[in-house]
């Protein structure tokens, strides 16, 4: 186990965090990261539409909701060429980096959605999802939306420093950088328009990122590939690796998942059996991570009402709070990073969790799976349990993961404290010893 840890210490972890601080990882998580209040905000329409199944007069919440959550994918092909452009201190071509990076996108989705509008408004299918039908502009063209978000950025970075004009010219910086900026636009809308349209190559690059993502978000589904999933979380997490750094594989298909899950109770074919599993409402605010990743908040009960050691009933108490409302850094980097006693039983929450999770949704239909886009991590448990499953065995389900994270977590804790007494033992005794040599 040492040598295990040690490894981790000094390879893998300095490893990892260069790539976490990469430019261009950085720029895809911090992308993503600015559209969270768009996705919570959506998360709050969502829940809003709720009363309309009882309430004939209740507004139609859904309307807001598209054009929130409905458009992360347009908001997130922007955002990547323009945070990038401002990494690699290029600013003057920032904006047009996102104009090119959000022209790409639109192009790249195949807008047939104009076809179809008149059929649709004879439906009386809603506005919003006249436009929507396509598929694209929101969590499901998340993917498509990161990938022209990244071709963009490279394009507008390699002719950052490009000018028509010499050192001497007396035209405005501004008016240069107009015409500098056509060149790379203009490669980029060559570019799609050639793959794009029927007259030449006719690709739906839209359906071509979703067939080779498909793949992926299959296995994310399936009981191996959520527990993979979420033990990565734990594993990173445990080393003082932010788990976000997992953002621009994981949120997509998350995303994705979740307004799958929405279009099945639409339709009235939500059940256990075909609604998708990993969901952020299924980890961060059903059944997993009570207090934050890891399930911390058993581990924060034990510390700070069961701990015989100063430290940990000192730490525990002040992280209470903060882990009501799932926030657990302070627990985690106070305990779990880099402790080898601790890490192993967060390892293990990454494991046995999801596969209890999955057993009592999927093969054992005890607990609902959910079927609404429930963002709003920060929400407490089992109020947040209730509110994404609306089932009383959601809430015994998430009970179950409560009791299996407490016997995981207590006899490590238990360990852990004992050392501690004996070391704050040892050192109140060298005080006395001190206070007696004078």
């Amino acid at each position: 186990m040492n040598s295990l840890i040690a490894w981790l210490e000094s390879s893998f972890s300095p490893k990892m965090n260069k790539i976490v601080q990469n430019d261009w990882i950085q720029t895809i998580k911090n992308s993503v990261m600015q559209v969270l209040p768009l996705i919570f905000l959506g998360s709050l329409f969502c829940v809003l539409t709720l009363p309309e199944n009882y309430l004939s007069s209740w507004p139609n919440f859904w309307t807001p909701y598209g054009w929130t959550f409905g458009l992360v994918g347009v908001f997130v092909a922007f955002l990547i060429p323009y945070n990038l452009l401002n990494y690699k201190d290029h600013k003057r071509s920032a904006v047009n980096g996102g104009i090119a990076g959000l022209i790409l996108f639109l192009m790249s989705l195949n807008p047939q959605f104009l076809a179809d509008e008149a059929a649709m408004i004879e439906a009386g299918e809603p506005a919003w999802w006249r436009i929507s039908s396509i598929g694209g502009f929101g969590a499901g063209g998340m993917f498509l939306a990161i990938i022209c978000g990244v071709v963009a950025a490279a394009v507008l970075n390699a002719f950052a420093n490009f000018t028509f004009f010499k050192p001497t010219s007396v035209i405005p910086d501004f008016v240069k950088d107009w015409f500098n900026s056509m060149l790379p636009i203009g490669i980029i809308v060559v570019c799609g328009w050639i793959l794009t349209d029927a007259n030449f190559l006719g690709l739906n690059l839209y359906q071509i990122v979703v067939n080779l993502f498909m793949p992926l978000a299959n296995v994310v589904n399936s009981p191996f590939g959520f527990m993979f999933v979420m033990f990565m979380y734990c594993f990173l997490y445990s080393m003082g690796i932010s788990s976000w750094v997992l953002t621009p594989v994981v949120t997509p298909i998350f995303l994705s998942n979740a307004e799958a899950n929405m279009a099945l109770a639409e339709a009235g074919n939500a059940t256990n059996a075909t609604l998708a599993i990993a969901t952020d409402a299924s980890v961060y605010s059903a059944y997993l991570w009570i207090g934050g990743i890891g399930c911390t908040m058993t581990l924060v009960l034990m510390m700070a009402f069961m701990a015989k050691s100063a430290q940990l009933k000192t730490l525990g108490r002040a992280c209470l709070v903060p882990a009501i409302f799932n926030i657990n850094e302070p627990v985690v980097f106070g305990t779990v990073a880099w402790n080898p006693i601790m890490m192993v039983p967060m390892w293990l929450q990454g494991i046995v969790l999801p596969l209890s999770t999955f057993l009592f949704t999927k093969v054992i239909p005890l607990a609902p799976v959910p079927s609404m886009l429930f963002n709003m991590w920060y929400c407490p448990f089992p109020i947040a349990t209730w509110l994404t499953t609306g089932s009383v065995m959601g809430i015994a389900l998430m009970a179950i993961n409560f009791a299996l994270s407490w016997l995981i977590w207590m006899p490590f804790f238990r360990t852990y404290d004992k050392q501690l007494v004996e070391k704050e033992a040892a050192e109140a005794e060298e005080d006395d010893d001190d206070d007696w040599s004078f």
